[in-house]
């Protein structure tokens, strides 16, 4: 940053200082964990009030706020806890019927998450926070909530702020900012008469060949002699910078050396920054060049035996720093994750393998020779696959019932030989897609068709083709309708052209219960892992509104129907369990379409496998040049921000596209060492695994596996210069 830059932000930071409140001794210290509350007196810290999940602490007048897992609440002394939910939306976990217990199907309603909880520094009793659907605004410190929307269609917000600012006339009113995951900051003025979103993202860093700039991680708002500030940090890059509110962009004051970093949990004070990161609590200012560790805070913070999420620091604790909120304190705790079945899944390198190409020794003992060739320990197969046919020879009464066995394997000879070679076997199962299922008992799991009355399918409108008439007559009468449709301009109606895809219902318990049963069994006999395919909705077809979802309970959404499967799946399936997800659920922080919200499915899970292929991104994404990067950047890149987006509590194993499309980037530039690319791309950022992905299991271009030493057979990305990513270290 250039001097004069420097010099003008540290004005302002000393004249903060100058007008900060001298911190009072009486307050204590705070930590937030998964467990609750803990107040720090002395070297003992003290479990204080019934909070849980306590996520985010904050100051604002004479009370105590915090952000939690069961939303916010509220206290004035420590010993008296209010809910302060008011108006805030909830949502409904089902759990199925325990017949051998009987115990009936249960129902659990919690609080929307919620994303952020920010105060208005010139008025306490004005508060914002926000969830996926929208932005919500108090005036009577959390008593009421009102809802302001959301900037966008898309469902997804990351932070958000308020403060009191003047408009072009100079006259000063409320105004409220969000982060959108992939549109930007926006802002609104609630008390104008006409209230709308608008845009303010000029200044802020954009990832190339994208739109729209990067993810706002946190929005800080600050007090200052001039009035208040307003700072923002980036989730993806390690950038923080100031809103010029007057020009309406934002200033860069300060940019660390990696190409990929977070910066999460700003807090502006009067010599710089506090933030977390992947690694621990960091400061910055105008002195520092780079982050640097905060360590009053990680002091302060010692007594507490649990991994902190949350904390409140008064300023006689931080060395002249000022009263210092710290959230997103996940961020600086590298085992933060570590369970038996998370061990188990981490690094695993492996390929995908179709079930017929192994239902005989030969073609066994051949994908087994690929997979050492190339230093693979991994096979994933399909046991019930895309049409929901059987591929193995179960023995459950209750998966047979419902199930349709197919051509496959014999499971345990299979197993046997899978383990003589050191293989780990993972069950693929197509959850939520399954054919077999959407037609039994007369439809009763299928989602529903609310337009026709019947089972639901996908379909796109096409234009006609002119079939070529049986006879010459016939094929003239046909030419010459067709050229006098032409003539006045009528164009022939599109017709239905259906997707092959049929559909069950994602807020079935019994469809749960169903797959699950197939995962059990299959762990019982050998497998290693249980992975679930289209654990999703559907997103395709013209008349996708129409489709309805029969077993959905009061208060359910797409999310809380796949939280409430995983969470089944998680009490009953004794192994790793693993998801795939589109590569756009990786990318970004939401899963509007399809349920797909990494940020809370990771709860459940072990390994999360996004697929990552270049060819099914838009054919300009990460092209820049040199453009033959691309499958190493979407990789590299990829992989650290899902990491980032499941908070640390899963392994992030990728797919490889070891295929080629007929795409444009893949016409161009696939060749011998495109898959490679991608795999050097996973190893040199979080480096946890990864899986091949071709539909024949033909596997023509892989080649052995890269190591950390491995050199690049060819000229080096630039952004490998700053070393590898690998955000959280050694997790165990």
């Amino acid at each position: 940053m250039e001097r004069r830059a420097f010099l003008s932000l540290l004005a302002v930071f000393c004249a903060a200082a100058l007008a900060a409140q001298q911190p009072s001794l009486a307050l204590p210290r705070l930590v937030g964990t998964a467990g609750g509350l803990w107040r720090i007196e002395g070297t003992r810290a003290l479990k204080t009030g019934p909070l849980s999940d306590v996520r985010k602490i904050l100051r604002a007048g004479d009370r105590w706020y915090f952000l939690t897992g069961a939303g916010i609440w509220t206290s004035a002394d420590l010993l008296a806890f209010e809910e302060r939910n008011e108006g805030l939306p909830f949502k409904t976990l089902k759990a199925p019927a325990d017949k051998a217990a009987g115990k009936e199907k249960t129902f659990t309603r919690e609080i929307q998450e919620l994303k952020d909880l920010e105060a208005d520094p010139e008025n306490p009793s004005v508060l914002v926070t926000a969830n996926k659907d929208g932005v919500w605004l108090t005036r009577d410190g959390g008593l009421t909530w009102k809802n302001l929307g959301l900037s966008a269609k898309t469902a997804g917000v990351k932070a958000v702020a308020v403060l009191t600012l003047p408009d072009s006339s100079g006259t000063r009113g409320l105004t409220v900012f969000m982060s959108h995951p992939i549109y930007g900051v926006s802002w609104i003025r609630p008390d104008s008469p006409k209230p709308a979103w608008t845009d303010l993202n000029d200044g802020l860093e954009k990832v190339p060949s994208i739109k729209w700039p990067d993810e706002v991680s946190d929005l800080a708002a600050v007090r200052t002699p001039e009035g208040v500030a307003l700072y923002a940090s980036q989730t993806f890059m390690p950038r923080i910078y100031r809103l010029k509110w007057a020009d309406k962009a934002f200033v860069p004051v300060w940019k660390g050396s990696r190409p990929a970093d977070t910066v999460d949990g700003l807090q502006a004070y009067p010599s710089g920054f506090a933030f977390s990161a992947p690694g621990g609590i960091m400061e910055t200012g105008p002195a520092q060049g780079k982050g640097v560790p905060l360590e009053p805070a990680e002091k302060a913070l010692a007594p507490v035996n649990e991994t902190p999420q949350s904390a409140w620091i008064p300023g006689a604790y931080t060395g002249g720093r000022g009263d210092l909120s710290l959230s997103e304190l996940w961020l600086t705790t590298a085992g933060l994750s570590a369970d038996p079945y998370t061990r188990r899944a981490q690094g695993r390198k492996g390929m995908y393998v179709p079930v017929w190409q192994v239902t005989g020794p030969e073609g066994l003992a051949g994908h087994l020779k690929t997979m050492k060739q190339n230093g693979l320990d991994t096979m994933v197969i399909d046991m019930k696959d895309d049409y929901g046919i059987l591929r193995y020879d179960s023995r459950d009464p209750s998966v047979l019932e419902k199930g349709k066995p197919g051509k496959g394997i014999e499971l345990d000879s299979f197993v046997k030989t899978a383990k003589e070679n050191g293989v780990y076997l993972v069950a693929r199962i197509v959850v939520f897609k399954d054919k077999v299922l959407a037609k039994y008992g007369n439809a009763r799991y299928a989602v529903w068709d609310k337009a026709e009355n019947k089972p639901w399918q996908g379909y796109q409108l096409v234009a006609p083709q002119i079939e070529v008439a049986a006879n010459a007559d016939e094929a003239g009468n046909a030419a010459a309708d067709a050229a006098k449709a032409g003539e006045t301009g009528a164009k022939p109606e599109k017709v239905r052209k259906y997707y092959d895809e049929f559909w069950v219902d994602p807020y079935s318990e019994e469809v749960w219960e169903y797959n699950v049963s197939i995962a059990r069994e299959l762990v019982a006999r050998g497998f290693d892992e249980i992975q679930f395919d289209y654990i999703r909705f559907p997103t395709d077809g013209a008349n996708l509104n129409d489709a309805n979802y029969r077993w959905q309970d009061k208060g359910m959404d797409k999310e809380s129907a796949l939280m409430s499967f995983l969470s089944y799946a998680r009490k009953g399936i004794r192994a790793p369990i693993s998801i795939d997800i589109y590569g756009a659920n990786g990318w970004y922080r939401t899963g509007a379409r399809t349920g797909q919200d990494v940020e809370l499915l990771s709860r459940y899970v072990n390994a999360i496998c996004p697929m990552f292929y270049p060819s099914h991104f838009e054919q300009a994404f990460l092209a820049q040049e040199p453009a033959i990067d691309r499958p190493w950047r979407i990789f590299y890149y990829g992989s650290y921000r899902n990491a980032i987006i499941a908070r640390n509590k899963s392994v992030i194993r990728p797919w490889a596209q070891a295929f080629y499309l007929n795409v444009s980037y893949d016409r161009t530039w696939y060749n011998q060492d495109y898959v490679q690319r991608q795999v050097f791309g996973v190893r040199d950022s979080v480096n946890e695994g990864y899986t091949y992905w071709n539909n024949s299991g033909r596997y023509t271009d892989l080649r052995p596996d890269a190591g950390r030493g491995t050199p690049y057979p060819w000229q080096a990305p630039s952004e490998s210069a700053a070393g590898n990513l690998d955000p959280f270290g050694s997790r165990y």
